[in-house]
């Protein structure tokens, strides 16, 4: 029955542009009646305007349901791609505006770029051209293996040369290009880490592509949009490959294992979530299923890469750029397996006969646009073979034009030969494969085009944005995601506060989704976990007997009392307080990063003490949260010959050492600590010691704020956990 009323309709997405306008010019109806569009579900939904009537067939009027359904995911996919597009843009905006605001020594100091380095070929690996870049300093860097950075004779700006870096050593990075470097590579270089746009475009045509999804893929999109509700996940009994899983990690592969469409692994520090992560890949693997196994970083796919390596029978692949796969780990590189392909010595042959094919071709004259003078190549052919002239080009060149393209034509014959045989060999590997390992950003890439996979397991999913989350789970009938956003979340350049939570958290706080948090860690003494564990945890770790009572002995107590106190035995975690102390923090002009002096120089005793009592240099930490701190304390390390690793928060998330020292560098009259008062920031910087964990800063200062507060009344139930320092 026909209606009056301006009510919604629908038209198949499937329908290009101009059957749709058809559509709508059929049934009278104009772009001025139309006040919104949405599109989703396989349906384009149009809303009329208000004074807009029309009568319609039944058919194209959408139950409430659907019309819901259609905008619930077009709005979702519209904000994202917003929201992408804004974070694109602050990451760039972020590192010109640092590269033209600071001197390249000082960026260098930040670890965001490497100064005075010479260039050298020392070689080809695949299609790329390989580049050392060496001087004779050390260099101490935050710059790593897949990064992109941009390279410049001294002004960043100046430049478009980028390349990905492969590897860093103490004197020397080597870099790969994708295209033969210019010769002034060789003296004189400036490397500085630059942004990688391919991602976000990767993101956001992977939200189009989730936009008409189909079944049974769609299912996961719905739970991600609350349009559905994730299934009870059954707890599936399977024989152990690691003998060592305990009863949580169990549980934790067992409901993954069962789960339907979703299930989460909540590991908090040091609770073996990646070992929880690796088994449940084995089972899904001795269960026929063929895995997408993830995570946003290469160290995160790396380090599931080895693990699964050390388990016989299952084939990997690790798809990525050649430059961003460890050394170790190559021969299970995509492109390693091509070339141990034996179809890469025919793909290789066929390429020097295409060359051949190419220097007959050039024999003859090229049919540029000038010597063409608007003649078509068939016209050009008919031409050469009736023996005419044409607008002044003689017989002899239009004949030599036509045999340069009967000539071209084979060449490019031959190519496409040479890219079906390419692409055969590729996707042979890639869906011969038990376990295709990936980061997110590169399950965009061409080459994992039109694969789908059972299983899609994602490690480090609190620390992803939603949308790069997103890039492997639609590739899946169903998820596995480990993570723990009680740790620090996704770094967010442009600070928009949805970007920052991450699709697990959303996830995590929704009791309907099956979820298992790991609870015995295997990292820290207790009294180290025991603070982080009430604040973030409810008191749910165990340490496990292993390392529950682990204590750091120093060979050679040192003479100062202060020091001989905060390295006690018998105290895992101590608060070294600067209140007796003038050690105020310090701004320096136009800088918008805190340094403390003092505490610094605290810092350094502290690193000193732990040396000469016998602590391995790589196993001590230095953590502060503000990048003015951590390159003044680069600097004095550097003066006094250390090479003791100092970085922020963010960057010793994932990592552990023996011993750890924390600079928390606030300390004023207002009482201002900034985003030091992050719990999460607080959870991570503590729980990366082993041993020996010393926090030094103003408690006056960081009392005042949650979750200090907290922590003091807990220390003053730990005996011989806080110490008033002075000059002795």
């Amino acid at each position: 029955m026909a209606s009056k009323r301006p009510l919604p309709f629908i038209l198949p997405a499937s329908l290009d542009e101009r059957r749709r306008s058809r559509e709508l010019r059929r049934h009278k109806i104009k772009p001025a009646n139309i006040a919104r569009i949405y599109e989703g579900d396989g349906w384009v939904l149009y809303i009329p305007t208000k004074k807009s009537y029309f009568k319609l067939p039944k058919v194209m009027i959408p139950s409430r349901e659907l019309e819901h359904r259609i905008k619930t995911i077009h709005a979702y996919i519209e904000e994202y791609k917003g929201l992408i597009d804004v974070e694109r843009r602050a990451e760039m905006d972020a590192q010109i505006r640092e590269i033209r605001s600071i001197s390249g020594k000082e960026r260098e100091v930040y670890g965001r770029a490497i100064l005075g380095l010479r260039g050298r070929s020392v070689g080809r690996k695949f299609d790329l051209y390989l580049y050392r870049f060496s001087r004779d300093r050390i260099i101490e860097t935050e710059i790593g293996s897949g990064d992109i950075v941009l390279i410049s004779r001294g002004d960043p700006l100046k430049s478009d040369l980028t390349a990905t870096v492969m590897h860093v050593a103490k004197n020397f990075v080597e870099v790969a290009f994708s295209q033969k470097p210019p010769p002034w590579v060789k003296e004189g270089v400036r490397l500085d880490l630059f942004v990688n746009d391919v991602t976000f475009k990767r993101m956001e045509n992977n939200l189009e592509r989730i936009r008409h999804i189909e079944s049974p893929f769609s299912q996961l999109r719905d739970i991600v949009l609350g349009l559905a509700v994730a299934k009870p996940a059954k707890i599936v009994s399977f024989d152990s490959q690691n003998e060592r899983l305990n009863e949580k990690q169990h549980v934790a592969v067992a409901k993954a294992l069962g789960a339907k469409e979703i299930a989460l692994i909540h590991g908090p520090p040091g609770t073996g979530k990646t070992t929880a992560v690796v088994e449940a890949v084995v089972q899904f693997v001795k269960a026929g299923k063929k895995v997408l196994a993830a995570a946003d970083s290469n160290v995160a796919v790396d380090n599931m890469l080895e693990k699964l390596a050390e388990k016989e029978g299952i084939d990997l692949v690790r798809i990525g750029h050649p430059a961003r796969v460890g050394e170790k780990l190559e021969k299970y590189a995509l492109f390693s397996r091509i070339e141990a392909d034996p179809r890469t010595q025919k793909v290789k042959a066929m390429l020097e006969d295409a060359q051949k094919l190419v220097e007959v071709r050039n024999r003859y004259s090229k049919p540029t646009q000038a010597r063409l003078r608007g003649m078509s190549k068939e016209r050009v052919k008919t031409l050469a073979a009736t023996g005419r002239a044409y607008r002044g080009v003689d017989v002899k060149t239009i004949q030599s034009m036509a045999q340069w393209i009967k000539e071209d034509e084979k060449v490019e014959r031959f190519y496409a030969a040479i890219r079906e045989l390419e692409t055969s060999i590729i996707r042979d590997i890639i869906g011969g494969a038990d376990v295709v390992l990936s980061t997110n950003g590169m399950i965009g890439a061409e080459m994992l085009e039109g694969f789908t996979f059972d299983v899609a397991v994602i490690d480090e999913a609190s620390q992803q944005m939603e949308p790069s989350t997103l890039l492997p789970m639609m590739r899946a009938k169903k998820v596995v995601l480990a993570g723990d956003h009680k740790q620090l979340p996704p770094t967010v350049i442009s600070n928009l506060d949805i970007l920052k939570h991450s699709l697990f958290e959303r996830l995590m706080e929704r009791s309907d989704t099956p979820q298992t948090m790991l609870e015995v860690q295997y990292r820290m003494n207790e009294k180290i976990m025991e603070f982080p564990n009430l604040l973030m945890y409810a008191g749910k770790l165990k340490a496990d007997e292993s390392v529950a009572h682990r204590k750091l002995r120093l060979e050679e107590v040192p003479e100062s009392r202060l020091l001989a106190e905060m390295f006690a035995p018998d105290v895992p975690l101590l608060f070294a307080d600067t209140v007796d102390l003038d050690a105020d923090e310090v701004l320096q002009p136009r800088a918008t990063s805190y340094e403390n002096p003092v505490e610094a120089e605290w810092v350094m005793n502290a690193v000193k003490a732990l040396l000469e009592g016998g602590v391995e240099a790589d196993e001590i930490g230095i953590i502060t949260p503000y990048l003015a701190q951590v390159k003044r304390i680069r600097q004095m390390l550097e003066t006094e010959g250390l090479k003791v690793e100092v970085k922020s928060v963010d960057g010793f998330q994932g990592r552990e050492k023996e011993a750890i020292v924390i600079s928390f560098v606030r300390a004023n009259i207002a009482k201002e600590i900034g985003f030091v008062k992050d719990r999460r920031r607080l959870n991570v910087a503590m729980t990366r010691a082993k041993t020996k964990l010393i926090m030094i800063g103003n408690r006056p200062t960081l009392e005042a704020h949650d979750p200090f507060d907290r922590l003091f009344d807990w220390l003053k139930t730990q005996k011989g956990a806080s110490i008033r320092l002075f000059n002795d």
